[in-house]
């Protein structure tokens, strides 16, 4: 079967020099296992750190691929809810099942766990023809969701839905700050948030800043403004004054850091709640700690999510409450380019994806 390989790491982010195209042999389930010929398989930023090798020296040879939907063609003998021509996608949270943390609700803090596609190996992900995975790894797609949706949605639904209902806990009429609203995270944020019934308020680049409106947002700011932080404080202002509430934003969803955090930091209100996954911008940044302990802030952590909450989230997006942004489609033979746009991020609103 056809997959995309590489056997070395990148020191000067060429992808062409190292994506091959590859023929390796169609895996066979072990018992507990689920084989599914792949429709689509989407890209995240990990693929890249993978390529390059840092943070962490992924296993060589390399097929990345966290989120990928197929069709099931093959079973192992002890799988039991899972058959034969079955829609499914991947939940690419790989955990033991059995330790403290995995057996309170807490997979995704699994001292064992791995991310399918970027962990894994060798030659072991979704950018490839046929793939395979634990049948607890693999939820059944809804009728109405397509392929496409479903792989855009995997791990980027899964890390959203986790960030604002999972961790923060976000309530109906509360004020929602989306960082980086564009991104695949931010654009399921938006939506979610609105499907809890809050007020939105996202940023972008300038020139996607209509196209957050257009998702749900509403209102949409320019993050890379100097003083975006200050016309955020001002429309937070003027949302409150009917209610007779104090000012500030009530959660805040960030995937950003770098030179972003501080701000952040002052436009929540006391007891309010910042949410963090990732760090794109620079994971180095400043606090005062005078915004922190002065207003009670909560400080929440977040990364991907138990398979139950990607189950939740497929269900809204099955009763067409939330929907996958896709950008482009690319075949293997295009991973560099499609690969060098997530990168760099010109023109890109919404997911990447790529066909076997």
């Amino acid at each position: 079967m056809k997959a995309l390989v590489y056997d070395n790491y990148t020191t000067d982010d060429d992808f062409s020099k190292i994506l091959k195209i590859k023929d390796i042999p169609e895996p066979i389930p072990k018992p507990n296992e689920v084989v599914f010929k792949v429709k689509y398989a989407s890209l995240n930023y990990d693929d890249i750190w993978g390529m390059r090798g840092k943070p962490l020296a992924v296993p060589l040879p390399h097929i990345s691929g966290t989120d990928a939907a197929g069709e099931v063609i093959a079973v192992g003998e002890d799988v039991k809810n899972i058959k034969i021509g079955d829609r499914v996608v991947s939940h690419g949270n790989m955990s033991c099942r059995v330790c403290k943390l995995c057996t309170s609700g807490r997979e995704y803090d699994c001292k064992k766990r791995k991310i399918w596609g970027f962990e894994t190996g060798p030659l072991w992900g979704g950018y490839c023809e046929v793939t395979h995975l634990p049948e607890v790894n693999v939820v059944k797609i809804p009728d109405n969701v397509t392929y496409e949706s479903a792989a855009a949605a995997s791990m980027t639904l899964l890390t959203s839905w986790h960030m604002l209902v999972g961790r923060a806990k976000i309530q109906p009429g509360q004020l929602v700050l989306v960082m980086g609203g564009s991104s695949g995270v931010g654009n399921y944020g938006i939506q979610i948030a609105k499907l809890f019934g809050c007020t939105v308020i996202a940023t972008a680049s300038p020139d996607k800043l209509n196209q957050l409106l257009e998702l749900g947002a509403d209102y949409a700011v320019d993050h890379r403004k100097e003083d975006w932080h200050k016309e955020i404080r001002d429309i937070a202002k003027k949302i409150i004054k009917p209610f007779g509430d104090s000012p500030g934003i009530d959660v805040i969803f960030e995937h950003i850091g770098g030179s972003h955090w501080n701000k952040e930091l002052t436009l929540l209100k006391y007891g309010a709640t910042i949410v963090t996954t990732g760090a794109t911008t620079g994971y180095d940044a400043k606090t005062d700690l005078r915004h922190i302990f002065f207003k009670g802030i909560n400080i929440l952590g977040s990364t991907q999510g138990t398979r139950s909450e990607l189950e939740h989230a497929l269900y809204w997006m099955s009763q067409g409450k939330i929907r996958s942004i896709i950008d482009s489609v690319y075949t293997f033979e295009q991973a560099v380019e499609a690969h060098t746009k997530m990168l760099t991020g010109k023109g890109l609103f919404g997911k990447i994806l790529m066909k076997p």
